[in-house]
């Protein structure tokens, strides 16, 4: 993946920013859906031309109303059908008959209802020729910037909508219209907002892709209910990335469902959240991990301050609201620290105090609560060596004067570029409200604090490298499960070793094999139709030439009494001294091929230590995935053990990657456990191998 890859054309550039708008089927009653449209762009100072389309009426707010799209004097930019699903469309044929560029598509009762509603969707876009769609199911699209509402969302009837540098692209109408509403109560503003519905054309990448070339957009916010391509989500996030503007994703449907019907450990491991979880960090996404998330994380970046490290110091004039940040601060990992000699003594001389201030938070208390003093403590504060971002406790004392903090935070934010947020301990919307329009991120829950400044800790900037392509693999290979020799072999052949083995008939062949390996032996039963070997009894480890052969009389009998066919059975050497880890590859249905490294052997499915990442993968992904892993300190050498080779591990972990490239489409599921790793300069060891083709 590189963020060099070139933009698609920029229909979105039309969409919210169209000359003429049509509206077919407008209503006169302005308190209805179909008059909502009509009623918002005037309200909201469109300054366009506007055609409404019904034949029934003559006028519509004061605006001629034609009685078809055929008698339009022109043809319009951008309509909005809000006919039903069953007449739209026609009205999208005659629009793209005229030479509208994008039709907005309010109906539902299209893909959402069934099959007769996706073959409903399918005429939509049949009709549509080479114009675009929005939809359908959507509730528009919204450019609070230039003044211009293509939509029938509710929240378009307040008076007051503030403009900001946030754009958001939701696939629900309704989501849109909550974020509206909530940032216009608190005073967060923003840009340009749009709901891609159904998605039957564009979709959530072309929304993020427009919002990279606004110059004005600084923060991307996306509500995510499914991706429809993953490669398009892919390349429009990265551009976001190397553009340096942060995408904060909220993903609803958090359901494991996809991983029921996996074979391999791989796949009840990898369910569908965890794919996306991957997805979001190899793109540099934000994921938000609520839906208020999406609201105050995007605030806070939408500064433009960063955070520098993890050091964060609390200002309160209350000892319980300061302790309450400091306390979610280092839950969620941020480091809330003594202050430094210099920045303790600079509060000492503002507060009066007798020795210096160390403490951390610093409470103004005992000094008052003072304008001159609280705007000169948040000042040693952005200013110390010791801290990377500041948080003051806006308390009860401003329901009588609140320009007290308030003044102090806007101060203090005029002479910084450190993140500085207010926490508004009691219940005073009027001041969070005053303090956001001022551009300083205001909230009123502690771990909300804590929250947004893990985002401004996050990085987003830089693009990731360029993966190199595979060479595609014989296509003679059978569809199916292969057994373990030919899934070990496979993996050998792409450079990934396992321990010498041997494909034996019966108990004197077993005999011979394992004097001719030397030492002990692992005896497995050999059969594409046994996934899970050590389940029936078709596993025997730490064998020698004398023990091997009734081991698999033993073995056959076994796997006769349950009825468990078998064309022979193999014998492995025995790997000792390394870490078992698994790798495996799973083709997810919606998301593609995903690569998932974790704690192998029994442990696969014992400890939840995995890490994921969506193919294809980079070096550094790979290495980020080992780093992850709680394991990771037993390869390091835990304790002053000796040091495994990771580099051979992440050899290991590109080969697999490479593999599944290979294979493209036809892999279903790879899996090598356990993944020996062995002491550092001597490699890595497959043990075990699964591989399924479709």
């Amino acid at each position: 993946m590189t963020a060099e890859i070139p933009f698609p054309d920029d229909i979105c550039a039309t969409l919210f920013a169209p000359k003429s708008v049509a509206v077919v089927g407008a209503s006169a009653d302005p308190t209805k859906t179909g008059g909502r449209p009509v009623h918002y762009l005037q309200k909201h100072g469109f300054t366009g031309a506007i055609y409404p389309v019904n034949p029934k009426v003559e006028k519509i707010a004061g605006l001629a109303c034609y009685a078809s799209v055929s008698d339009l004097p022109e043809a319009p930019d951008v309509a909005i059908v809000l006919l039903g699903a069953a007449r739209a469309a026609d009205a999208v044929r005659d629009l793209a008959a005229r030479g509208t560029r994008v039709a907005i598509v309010l109906a539902s009762g299209f893909a959402e209802a069934g099959a007769s509603g996706a073959a409903r969707q399918d005429g939509l876009r049949a009709a549509a020729g080479d114009m675009r769609i929005l939809g359908p199911n959507t509730i528009g699209a919204i450019n609070l910037a230039d003044a211009i509402v293509l939509s029938a969302s509710g929240a378009l009837e307040g008076e007051d909508l503030p403009v900001g540098a946030i754009s958001v692209a939701s696939q629900s109408g309704g989501i849109l219209g909550a974020l509206l509403s909530r940032g216009a109560a608190r005073g967060i503003g923003f840009r340009r907002l749009a709901s891609t519905g159904n998605e039957l054309d564009l979709d959530i990448a072309d929304l993020i892709d427009h919002y990279v070339r606004d110059p004005d957009t600084r923060v991307i916010a996306a509500y995510v209910e499914g991706i429809r391509s993953v490669d398009r989500f892919r390349a429009a996030a990265e551009r976001a990335r190397a553009a340096g503007k942060p995408l904060v994703v909220y993903k609803v449907g958090r359901s494991e469902s996809g991983a029921r019907a996996a074979v391999s450990h791989t796949g009840a491991m990898a369910g569908e959240d965890r794919v996306y979880d991957a997805l979001f960090r190899q793109v540099g996404a934000i994921r938000a991990q609520t839906f208020s998330d999406l609201l105050d994380v995007p605030a806070m970046l939408a500064t433009g301050r960063r955070m520098a490290g993890p050091r964060v110091a609390v200002l309160t004039s209350t000892g319980g609201a300061g302790s309450l940040i400091a306390d979610s601060c280092g839950v969620a990992g941020l480091d809330v620290p003594e202050l430094d000699a210099a920045t303790a003594v600079r509060l000492q001389e503002i507060l009066g105090e007798e020795a210096p201030m160390t403490g951390n938070p610093v409470d103004v208390t005992l000094a008052g609560v003072k304008p001159d003093i609280m705007t000169a403590a948040t000042e040693a504060l952005l200013t110390s060596d010791s801290v990377d971002g500041v948080a003051v406790v806006v308390g009860s004392s401003a329901l009588a004067q609140p320009e007290i903090a308030v003044g102090a935070i806007r101060a203090g934010a005029a002479r910084s570029n450190k993140p500085l947020i207010a926490y508004v301990s009691p219940h005073a919307p009027h001041i969070a409200l005053d303090l956001n329009r001022q551009g300083i991120p205001a909230f009123t829950a502690p771990e909300t604090c804590a929250t947004a400044f893990l985002a401004a800790s996050a990085r987003s900037g830089g693009a990731a490298a360029a993966v190199a392509s595979a060479a595609p693999i014989a296509s003679d290979l059978p569809a199916g499960p292969m057994d373990e020799m030919a899934a070990l072999g496979l993996f050998a052949d792409h450079g990934i070793p396992n321990p010498g083995l041997r494909r034996v008939t019966d108990a004197a062949g077993a005999r011979a094999v394992a004097a001719e390996l030397g030492g002990r032996v692992v005896l497995k039963v050999l059969s594409s139709k046994i996934a899970h070997k050590s389940d029936v009894g078709g596993v025997k480890v730490g064998l020698t030439p004398d023990t091997v052969g009734p081991a698999l009389e033993d073995m056959a009998r076994g796997l006769a009494a349950q009825g468990l066919p078998h064309d022979a059975f193999l014998v492995a050497g025995m790997v000792g001294g390394g870490v078992e880890l698994i790798a495996g590859v799973r083709r997810d249905p919606q998301l593609g091929p995903m690569l998932l490294l974790g704690a192998g052997g029994v442990l696969a499915e014992l400890t939840d230590d995995t890490a994921i990442r969506l193919l294809p993968i980079t070096r550094a992904d790979a290495e980020e995935m080992v780093a992850e892993l709680a394991i990771s300190k037993l390869l390091a050498g835990y304790r002053g053990a000796a040091p495994h080779d990771v580099p051979a591990l992440v050899d290991a972990v590109m080969a697999l990657g490479q593999l599944a490239a290979s294979l493209g489409d036809r892999l279903s599921e790879a899996e090598i456990n356990p993944l020996f790793v062995m002491p550092e300069d001597e490699g890595v060891v497959a043990a075990d191998g699964l591989v399924i083709l479709t």
